[in-house]
């Protein structure tokens, strides 16, 4: 092992990438999520699934009260950023090319399944 490839697994190992998934990702029995808006309103939504997707995370969520104009099979696609105290923050995904890249790879997975 070369100085390059100890001082990363010092400070820049496998373990601190494991701890930088998201929580949601990790607890695989939470069934729900609990977001607040900017506007200090808390929204439930369903976890359909966790996806990574070009070195980012990103949640597939379902409002479990669906929002005005929201069909039974939508749902919306956030992007999981974590702090470095471990917390998650979600933003959701506007960009239609990350949306489709997002759900292409969530059908693949219900395909291998």
């Amino acid at each position: 092992m070369g100085l390059f490839d100890w001082f990363k697994n010092i400070f820049g190992g496998k373990k601190q990438e494991e701890e930088r998934i998201p929580q949601f990702m990790q607890d695989t029995e939470a069934e729900t999520i609990t977001l607040t808006t900017a506007d200090g309103e808390e929204v439930e939504f369903n976890i359909i699934a966790g996806i990574n997707h070009n070195g980012g995370y990103y949640a597939i969520l379902q409002p479990v009260e669906l929002l005005d104009g929201m069909d039974d099979d939508e749902a919306l696609v956030f992007r999981v950023s974590v702090a470095r105290d471990g917390t998650d923050s979600f933003e959701i995904v506007t960009d239609d090319g990350i949306v489709d890249a997002v759900f292409a790879k969530y059908d693949q997975l219900l395909e291998e399944q």
